[in-house]
């Protein structure tokens, strides 16, 4: 048997737990951050900016940088196709924002991101890859800030990147790399290929975090042990589910625990969720924020259709109380949810938008295309 790690060390920067929040739009602002560094040890990433956005001084970019006051290690996804680019975009996150991690986003599958070369798509390009990670390596050096690298299997099942992905990283100084162990045609559908994590750990030297399917604890010490992966990245399995990084914090420091909360517990961790949203943006806009995490908490619990649908018009922290008064405390857990998917799923892309002749040459070098200001997806 693995014996599991307990912590994870990237460059400089030790995690105490190897557990990694994935970063998700419109989710993993610094109130939900918070949220889960509540609940246990972990690296939590800022929500995916653009490097153009943020060397060029876009508001939108520059407000999603925001941390909460508790927040000691501040760690942001970058996202990006030009080297130049990047590397200015990194000099300016460790330089004006304290940023002690920086990762890399190759892994977005939607089509608006890929169909300009980047996410996903851009390992492909392994020339241009280097010349990326080349970059963000040389400005973030000088301030002893670890780059890491996320990245899927590849555009599809005849079109894998990821081992040369990861050979890529390893020479270009990356700290560590994480793989979601999908195609960028599979996006969420699917069950991840966790056989192609333990491949990648068994090619390279460096750090390699696994990502996909993790809906329980249970989940991750699993892959860990199938794959020998130095911890995980989790996304979609903690929407609506924050005491997971309690659960996973215990696993790997082998306890064996399945939180199972009440209704009850669940509406306090609401309240809580919503309380830190409002001290971050204000009540009535926390309040509207608020609304999308409703259905992830509630799923499974007896909770009827009025109710939720009132839930989701929420605009103030006293309507929310008088609302989650309306829900019965004592609800057990619904078991039959653990171990279920969360969040998006969807079916397989039937192709992949790449650029005109993207599959042409498998190098690059110089052939980045302009990515938008304020692309803010994940992945």
């Amino acid at each position: 048997m693995t014996t599991l790690p307990d912590s994870l060390t990237l460059g400089s920067l030790r995690v105490d737990t190897p557990v990694v929040l994935a970063p998700m739009a419109g989710i993993t602002n610094a109130a939900y951050r918070r949220l889960c560094a509540e609940q246990g040890a972990g690296l939590y990433v800022c929500e995916m900016i653009t490097s153009r956005g943020l060397v060029e001084g876009d508001e939108t970019t520059r407000k999603m940088l925001v941390f909460d006051e508790l927040e000691t290690v501040r760690s942001v996804q970058l996202y990006g196709t030009d080297p130049v680019y990047i590397g200015k975009a990194v000099e300016i996150l460790c330089a004006d924002f304290g940023v002690a991690h920086v990762d890399l986003n190759f892994g977005c599958p939607v089509p608006k991101v890929t169909r300009k070369g980047g996410g996903g798509a851009l390992p492909w390009k392994r020339g241009l890859l280097a010349e990326v990670l080349e970059h963000a390596v040389a400005a973030a050096t000088p301030y002893d800030v670890p780059v890491t690298m996320k990245t899927r299997k590849g555009l599809d099942d005849d079109h894998l990147t990821y081992l040369d992905a990861g050979r890529i990283a390893q020479e270009s100084g990356v700290a560590a790399i994480a793989l979601h162990g999908r195609t960028v045609q599979q996006a969420y559908s699917g069950e991840a290929d966790w056989d192609a994590i333990a491949a990648l750990v068994d090619h390279v030297d460096i750090p390699v975090l696994g990502n996909g399917d993790i809906w329980e604890a249970a989940d991750a010490v699993r892959m860990v042990e199938q794959t020998g992966a130095a911890g995980v990245v989790v996304g979609r399995g903690c929407l609506g589910r924050p005491w997971l990084f309690r659960d996973l914090a215990a696993a790997f420091h082998g306890e064996d625990v399945a939180t199972l909360p009440t209704l009850g517990e669940v509406k306090a961790m609401m309240r809580r969720h919503a309380e830190l949203l409002s001290e971050h943006m204000g009540e009535e806009r926390g309040c509207k924020e608020f609304r999308k995490h409703i259905t992830w908490y509630l799923k499974g619990f007896p909770a009827g259709g009025e109710l939720r649908h009132q839930l989701a018009l929420v605009d103030s922290l006293v309507t929310l109380d008088d609302l989650l008064a309306g829900l019965d405390d004592d609800a057990p857990f619904p078991e039959r949810e653990l171990g279920t998917p969360r969040g998006r799923q969807g079916a397989p892309r039937k192709r992949v938008v790449l650029p005109d002749g993207w599959l042409d040459d498998t190098d690059g070098r110089g052939s980045h295309l302009h990515e938008d200001v304020d692309e803010t997806t994940g992945g």
